[in-house]
């Protein structure tokens, strides 16, 4: 049997098939689950994308709705520009495709936030087209199957692994074939300890065979990710705290935030400028380490009570909300633990804090 009809006939009895989006075949709702697992595990996924699936259960939806509504139902998952693009694409739809998702691969690829692989996993699963896919756990399978060396993030490993996607594509049972390739590297061909003994193509597996189960593929090269820090105030008045949107574009594009300032910065000063109003600064909660992809953010969160609330905010500026209120704003995972820190500390009534 050649490589594509182990896999198919692996699938059928060893594959994932009861996974929330396998049970039909609207673009619409496969669009979704394959824009949520990007850089995303199955498990995580799951919750959210039936919780986003009920409150948006199509394109309509979608695009009617507003980023602060999607960002709300997105947050905690990660990688916002997901949501974002996700919101655009659906306009997108709603304007020029009449609502309905497009059929074609041209017009898939076109979309904002959607890559050749995801246009060509929803095209085989929507459609039953015959396209090729390279997810991050199929760029694993073919590397070491095939014996493809380097980084795959770089162009010319990049080129191979898609040619080896192309030549390996069967002529039928694409649709089996691509969801045994994504359940194979997700629950065999791991990037730590694969369970090779029982991988249905791994008697001709050039890493196996040459002991390179380790090297292939090749991990991104390592940089030293610089270390940036800020100070997030948490601003509070009786019972309401302070949020402000952060830039549409960027580190937690759209989503709400606590103000920031450097460290060293006077917070009374900041108040008096930006408010008018008197600031009293509490003990700072613990420090606040958070990774992004090329920097390390260390946050030292510092409640202050404001004396006054300002009555007269400019547009945009930023909202008071009370705990429950903020609690269902779109929030970056960090501010949304740091909201729940101060409400506690709140409750069980720590020194200083006015809320």
């Amino acid at each position: 049997m050649d490589f594509a009809a182990r896999l198919i006939a692996w699938q059928k009895r060893h594959g994932r098939h009861g996974l929330p989006w396998q049970q039909n075949r609207d673009p619409y709702a496969i669009w979704l689950s394959e824009i949520m697992l990007q850089q995303t595990q199955v498990a995580a996924v799951i919750p959210y994308y039936q919780r986003f699936l009920s409150r948006f259960p199509d394109v309509a939806s979608l695009a009617s709705a507003s980023l602060d509504q999607v960002l709300a139902h997105w947050s905690g998952l990660g990688y916002y520009s997901r949501a974002r693009n996700l919101h655009r694409a659906a306009g997108l739809i709603a304007a020029h495709h009449g609502g309905a998702f497009p059929h074609d691969f041209e017009h898939i690829v076109a979309l904002p936030g959607i890559g050749r692989s995801t246009a060509a996993a929803v095209s085989v699963f929507a459609f039953g087209a015959k396209e090729a896919i390279l997810d991050g756990n199929v760029k694993r399978v073919l590397a070491r199957h095939q014996g493809v060396a380097g980084y795959p993030g770089e162009n010319a490993v990049a080129a191979a692994l898609w040619q080896a996607a192309e030549s390996l594509l069967p002529q039928r049972e694409v649709e089996t074939y691509t969801q045994a390739l994504m359940d194979l590297g997700a629950t065999i061909c791991s990037r730590a300890r694969p369970s090779c003994a029982a991988c249905p193509v791994s008697g001709d597996c050039v890493a196996r065979r040459g002991d390179r189960i380790a090297e292939l593929p090749a991990p991104r090269p390592k940089k030293n990710q610089p270390l940036k820090r800020t100070v997030m105030l948490l601003l509070l008045h009786n019972e309401e705290i302070f949020l402000e949107k952060r830039p549409p574009t960027g580190i937690w594009g759209g989503l709400w935030s606590f103000p920031e300032i450097a460290p060293g910065q006077r917070v009374e000063d900041y108040c008096l400028e930006r408010f008018g109003a008197r600031a009293e600064c509490t003990e700072p909660l613990p420090l606040l380490a958070h990774a992004f992809t090329h920097f390390k953010l260390e946050i030292t969160p510092q409640p202050a009570i404001l004396a006054t609330k300002p009555q007269a905010l400019n547009e945009g500026e930023g909202v008071w909300l009370d705990m429950p209120e903020a609690q269902q704003a779109p929030l970056p995972a960090p501010v949304r633990k740091l909201l729940k820190q101060v409400g506690t500390r709140a409750a069980v009534g720590a020194p200083g804090l006015g809320i």
